[in-house]
């Protein structure tokens, strides 16, 4: 599987889920070439269309509401030939309550303050087995995420990933800003 570099994507000025942080999230969400896929607070797409190039033969959707972000991901969309995407505009917890789709993974890039709806909704979407995955800067947002997701019965894992890199030719190392990847395995118990 070929991983997309940051240098590869359209960007403009709207957030971007990094490369190191976009592969470990991508591999939480165990994904198969015939999964369904939703993306919910898309920013550039840069998960989405990772996504659908692993899932050749399932589909895509992201949720994203920032008309400059919808344009670059229309962008991105074109230039990596990622006809399973498709985009839906508006904001998650809106859209999510008029989708009738269910999913085999749900990744939550950004929630604009809905976070618990969000989740919520999603869970409603979510596939038995399924996984969802949430990034994070905000301790905040990790222990509304992880509360959210152990009342709706999930086993959740959450892993702190600090990532610095070097700037130009010399050795210095740049930090980044440290991120939290909470995953949530959804498993519902048959009688």
């Amino acid at each position: 599987m070929k991983y997309i570099k940051d240098e590869e994507f359209l960007r403009g000025d709207c957030p971007m889920t990094k490369e190191e942080i976009r592969i470990l999230s991508i591999s939480k969400m165990e994904l198969e070439e015939n999964h369904k896929v939703l993306d919910v607070g898309a920013g550039t797409g840069s998960v989405s269309i990772q996504a659908a190039k692993i899932c050749t033969e399932g589909k895509v959707i992201a949720i994203e509401k920032d008309e400059e972000a919808l344009k670059t991901i229309y962008l991105n969309k074109e230039k990596f030939n990622a006809n399973n995407l498709e985009v839906i505009e508006g904001s998650g917890g809106a859209v999510l309550a008029t989708l009738e789709d269910t999913f085999d993974s749900i990744f939550i890039g950004g929630s604009s303050g809905e976070l618990e709806e969000i989740i919520k909704l999603c869970h409603d979407k979510l596939n038995n087995n399924g996984t969802m995955v949430l990034n994070f800067i905000t301790l905040n947002n990790v222990h509304t995420a992880m509360e959210t997701l152990k009342s709706l019965g999930y086993k959740i894992q959450c892993t702190q990933v600090s990532i610095s890199k070097t700037r130009g030719q010399s050795y210095m190392l740049i930090a980044l800003n440290p991120i939290f990847i909470v995953c949530g395995k959804k498993t519902i118990e048959e009688d």
